[in-house]
């Protein structure tokens, strides 16, 4: 059974599992029972990293109009039995309703619906028209010092931003962003291999959490079946997948070849790269998990040439 590595999460002091179970449309788009098992295979697998956050309803028949999914998450994951010291759990600022709620109100309002005392880890969204990046460091300092955060990144920050969030936090003796969310794939490279921005994490000491690792579920090869279902088929994103869904074919070819599947090919991928400590992905079922696992074992056997191959899926 693969055991999973748990990394140092940038200069903070938590240590993440290599893979990290995100909740992103999911877990009110699936019977409870589904999402509990999900919630316990991760456990079995050995995530310890659960990212969380506020979405709004989409379906209109949530009780609440923004948030549900925090309470959806809170109840699955106290059935699933799971300690909340073993795990690293991660949620989101997103500031929309700034300035009226403040840095500490988002998260209270986000901690009641989850039934939670404090979040591990909180990525800031990127500051809303009027925000400076000063008071960014300054809530999330406020809210670390309450002891209602432990850490906290950034969410899709360019790399101007993530060095001057740095640069204050160090002249003020806090902490700086130790990670970055950043959507990462074989068809989404630049966010995190862009030269400035690489150069910019190694600076900050922040890790990268990368997201959209399978293109929603593009580069896992299901969409070549035409009764396959699922996010690209429900158009919950307006987004052009061709090319991913092209890749996902390459892909499924040289899974065929190799005996891996094309999921663990494109979470091998993201893992090669060493600014990468946690690979974020969604499941519904906990067969998806076993799959995705697969990726760390395959990352960890992958040789020069191998890693060349898969590198050029998805590149033009």
């Amino acid at each position: 059974m693969t055991t999973l590595a748990l990394l140092r999460l940038g200069g903070s002091d938590l240590e993440v599992s290599e893979l990290s179970l995100g909740s992103w449309r999911t877990y009110e788009r699936i019977p409870r029972d589904a999402g509990v098992a999900v919630m316990r295979k991760a456990r079995e697998v050995g995530i310890n990293f659960l990212d969380d956050a506020r979405y709004n309803d989409e379906s209109g028949q949530a009780p609440l109009k923004t948030g549900y999914s925090e309470v959806v998450f809170g109840e699955l994951f106290r059935a699933a039995g799971w300690p909340r010291d073993q795990v690293i759990l991660a949620n989101k600022l997103w500031w929309e309703f700034w300035p009226e709620q403040t840095a500490a109100q988002e998260l209270d309002a986000s901690l009641q619906r989850m039934r939670m005392d404090y979040i591990d880890l909180a990525y800031a969204a990127e500051p809303p028209d009027g925000m400076t990046v000063e008071q960014v460091v300054d809530g999330v300092s406020g809210l670390i010092a309450a002891g209602k955060l432990r850490a906290w990144g950034v969410l899709n920050w360019e790399a101007a931003q993530i060095a001057e969030a740095a640069r204050i936090a160090s002249a003020r003796g806090v902490a700086g962003p130790c990670a970055a969310q950043l959507p990462y794939s074989l068809v989404m490279r630049s966010a995190v291999e862009d030269v400035e921005i690489a150069a910019t994490l190694g600076t900050a000491h922040a890790g990268v959490v990368a997201s959209y690792t399978l293109a929603g579920g593009a580069l896992t090869g299901k969409y070549a079946d035409p009764a396959a279902e699922g996010r690209i088929t429900a158009y919950l994103d307006k987004r052009d997948y061709s090319k991913a869904l092209n890749a996902g074919d390459q892909l499924r070819d040289l899974a065929e070849r190799i005996g891996t599947t094309p999921a663990a090919l494109a979470i091998a991928f993201a893992l090669s790269n060493p600014l990468v400590a946690s690979v974020l992905f969604g499941a519904t079922r906990p067969g998806q998990i076993e799959e995705n696992v697969a990726g760390v074992d395959l990352n960890r056997s992958l040789d020069a040439r191998l890693l060349e191959e898969l590198g050029e899926i998805g590149r033009s």
